[in-house]
């Protein structure tokens, strides 16, 4: 029995669970906050057999590929005067799914 733990961005998050669901597997989301935008995620938990794995990881794969958002920086100290810091439009990636895969001792399911 493996654990799979899947951290998305929250505007992937329902076509995951949906897909997932669809394909009989079922889990726990969480909301969670990333530390490099501070955008809103998304962890599920999905225990399944550890033949399913890989079917999990390709379901996500489908549903929440990375892509590219453009956003402004920020001055690299908060609070403090700008000295002239102009924020200005950046490229960054966002998107994709960072996913754990634990071993799972025991399952219950009451």
């Amino acid at each position: 029995m493996k654990l799979i733990y899947i951290i998305v961005s929250s505007e992937d998050d329902d076509r995951v669970m949906e897909q997932l669901n669809k394909n009989g597997f079922s889990g726990t989301k969480m909301a969670t906050t990333g530390s490099f935008l501070r955008s809103g995620n998304t962890t599920l938990l999905v225990g399944t057999e550890a033949e399913k794995v890989d079917k999990v990881i390709e379901i996500v794969k489908q549903e929440c590929g990375p892509r590219q958002r453009i956003t402004a920086n920020t001055p690299p100290t908060v609070g403090a005067m700008n000295n002239g810091y102009v924020a200005y439009p950046v490229m960054v990636d966002v998107g994709g799914a960072t996913i754990f895969v634990m071993d799972v001792e025991k399952y219950v399911k009451i």
